[in-house]
């Protein structure tokens, strides 16, 4: 038996970008071939681009999808290799998510998928069908233009395999994966000795994890070949996809390809004796259960994936010693939002961003986040690569016959990222020092300004129609007072940042505009801790997603990896909007403000969404997690006031700036956290069952701050 080289790939698709993701495809299948592999897999539907969205609704999606089939079957570069590429696909008036599968000019195979993606952020029913004729196949008419092409009037589309001269090869789409009876399971008992998986999953923090291990579990038990293909990039919206192709054998991962990558088109190999597979499944027990298995419909095919008996060396130690690369949450802050910035950056052909920086810890991860992504930038033009370096000249305002490269991050930062202290008088010098520090070391376009004078103005108008003074708390005003003063400053933030962003690149003697970056955290998002239309709107937001307690490990971590020794004063600081003024005896801060910590929030939130929990549920799951350290009305307490004031600014997460999604608690309204905006915010039943079992439960502190007593 020969072996095999097989390939994976990992593909910056962008939606409807029909001729970009074809040019991204041949070059993918290309550089497969030149590496001698002769079995190609790519990403699900990576002709339109996964992210299309309700545009899969629309008959000319899929008929662009056909022509560019069409040209992948005439092209050249898919001559002589197998390739598995995906494509919505309509059959009985059913669109499908497909795979197809192709040979020298010829279709083999259309592969509808079966198990659709349906929470979360994935709403594929919405689109699609699912194929629910399990092991059958019917015949499927192609277009005039095709049957032009491959000279056939008709192929075979459903739950089928193919069976090769020296192999058995299976499809799995995404979510077929992650299901309990994954379809590779009963394909691997037929006798599929290589799964194709061609995914379109994103990236969350610590979700790799889980990956790799449905991985390793799937060829552990069955033996096989996995090859794992997965989208690249921000394809148009909220989510990043983190690619990592990966390949398993027999429960060893023993190829990957980089999780955060500026290359547009990555391909990974691995050499294969597909005889491995076969002994590995000598084990009674498994041969039991194949020789009742059902039968496949198999697509025969004369060709072998092997090219001969001795070609292709394995590196047998190589493959044993390979260990998976898994990034720490702070390298994945660092990395994930930065690639997905560059991308926005350049498909919008903006020229640049611009950051209020308010002296705090969440303004100043969105600049690190916006440097890193420079040093991403610097280190693939150093590499030579050609996109990123034409991207980056064109972003600058550079000509397209200039040499200037980008190589120099802190440089290019200057050109591209500009940042803003909008002060008051109530602004600290501490903050507009942290803030200037930042600016210089990170090597961003920086102004400093003061804002009293519009704020006054403000007040001013107010006075002069209603004839009354606002006053903050401090000297003696009332809550609407006091909060009314501090969303003046707030708002105003938002209009000097948008009128900032669209001129300072003409102050600078250049043309285009600025695209606006929020700050805000996915804690005060969760709390509604923000203020409506404030510097919270932005035309995107990168750390919207990522929790505090997160984005603080990662300055921490940024400030060793990126040798930025300003960042220890922002961990050290207290987290404050600086709205109101500040007296001997108050300083405003954030989680005094909240009435709850970033801790506490990042419970609350797993549990109300990861854990689907309303007010009671989380009540009593706390009333265990808590109970030895907070008495059960302690804890009563913390949920409705959670819960309240969740509901109440509830209606703010329906503006919400589009924000990198990294986070499985999000209140993203657009489509992850779908819920009312107007709720009976005090929940009068569900908390008279919290006070029902307050009054019930025993109050697990007392014995501790008993012998506590004791021991003192």
């Amino acid at each position: 038996m020969g072996h095999l080289i097989t390939v994976a790939t990992s593909l910056n698709q962008w939606a409807l970008d029909f001729q970009g993701n074809c040019d991204r495809i041949l070059e993918s299948v290309r550089i497969a071939k030149e590496r001698g592999a002769t079995l190609r897999v790519g990403p699900e539907l990576e002709i339109p681009g996964y992210g299309c969205l309700d545009h899969f609704l629309e008959g000319d999606t899929t008929r662009h999808s056909w022509e560019i089939l069409a040209i992948l079957l005439k092209a050249e570069e898919t001559k002589g290799i197998l390739c598995d590429v995906g494509m919505p696909v309509v059959h009985k008036s059913v669109t499908y998510n497909c795979r197809i599968l192709i040979h020298d000019a010829k279709i083999l195979l259309i592969r509808p998928k079966m198990w659709l993606a349906n929470d979360g952020n994935y709403r594929e029913l919405r689109y699609f069908s699912p194929w629910t004729k399990h092991r059958q196949i019917e015949d499927f008419f192609l277009p005039d233009f095709i049957r032009e092409i491959t000279g056939q009037v008709k192929v075979p589309i459903g739950d089928a395999v193919i069976s090769t001269y020296d192999t058995c090869v299976g499809v799995e789409l995404c979510e077929e994966l992650f299901t309990p009876a994954s379809p590779h399971i009963l394909m691997g008992l037929d006798g599929v000795e290589i799964f194709t998986n061609s995914s379109g999953s994103h990236h969350e923090l610590r979700k790799l994890n889980t990956r790799v291990d449905l991985l390793r579990g799937a060829t552990t038990k069955l033996g096989g070949i996995y090859l794992y293909a997965n989208q690249q990039g921000c394809d148009g919206d909220r989510l990043y996809y983190d690619g990592c192709a990966l390949i398993a054998i027999n429960g060893r991962i023993v190829a990957q390809g980089s999780q955060f990558s500026l290359n547009d088109v990555e391909v990974i190999t691995a050499t294969i004796n597909i005889d491995d597979v076969r002994n590995y499944r000598g084990r009674s027990s498994r041969n039991m259960q194949a020789g009742q298995s059902e039968a496949y419909p198999r697509i025969e095919v004369p060709i072998s994936l092997s090219p001969g008996r001795h070609d292709g060396l394995i590196d047998e130690a190589g493959m044993r010693a390979f260990r998976v690369r898994y990034h720490s949450p702070e390298e994945e802050i660092a990395l994930g939002p930065a690639c997905w910035l560059w991308d926005y950056l350049r498909r919008s052909r903006t020229q640049g961003y611009f950051v209020p920086l308010s002296g705090g810890i969440d303004s100043c991860a969105t600049a690190v986040i916006v440097s890193s992504m420079c040093r991403l930038v610097a280190a693939a033009a150093a590499r030579g690569d050609k996109q990123v370096i034409a991207d980056a000249r064109r972003i600058a305002g550079e000509d397209e016959k200039s040499g200037y490269l980008p190589t120099d991050h802190r440089e290019f930062c200057g050109r591209i990222f500009h940042t803003c202290y909008m002060g008051t008088e109530n602004s600290s010098p501490e903050t507009r020092m942290r803030a200037k520090l930042l600016a210089e070391s990170i090597g961003s376009y920086h102004v400093d300004l003061n804002m009293d004078t519009l704020v006054t103005a403000i007040r001013e108008l107010f006075t002069f129609v209603t004839g009354k003074t606002p006053r903050f708390r401090a000297h003696g005003g009332s809550p609407a007072e006091n909060l009314a003063l501090q969303n003046i400053q707030a708002r105003l933030r938002m209009v000097i940042a948008y009128l900032f962003a669209q001129l300072l690149p003409w102050v600078r003697g250049r043309v285009g505009g600025l695209l606006v970056l929020g700050s805000a955290n996915v804690d005060e998002s969760l709390r509604g801790y923000l203020t409506k239309y404030d510097c919270s709107s932005a035309d995107i937001n990168p750390i919207g997603g990522i929790s505090k307690t997160d984005l603080k490990a990662f300055i921490a971590y940024a400030r060793d990896a990126f040798e930025l020794p300003v960042l220890d004063s922002f961990l050290n600081a207290t987290p404050t909007a600086e709205l109101e003024p500040i007296t001997e005896n108050y300083v405003q801060a954030d989680e005094a403000d909240m009435g709850m910590t970033y801790n506490e929030l990042s419970v609350f939130g797993r549990i109300r969404k990861v854990e689907r929990s309303g007010p009671y549920s989380m009540f009593m799951k706390l009333t265990h997690e808590w109970g030895s350290f907070l008495s059960p009305n302690q804890i009563a307490d913390k949920v409705k006031l959670f819960f309240f004031e969740h509901a109440r600014n509830r209606h703010k997460m329906t503006t919400l700036t589009p924000s990198y999604h990294a986070e499985s608690y999000s209140p993203d309204d657009n489509r992850f956290d779908l819920r009312p905006f107007l709720y009976p915010s005090r929940f009068p039943y569900q908390f008279a069952m919290i006070d029902q079992a307050v009054a019930e439960l025993p109050d697990r502190t007392a014995p501790t701050m008993e012998a506590k007593s004791k021991t003192d």
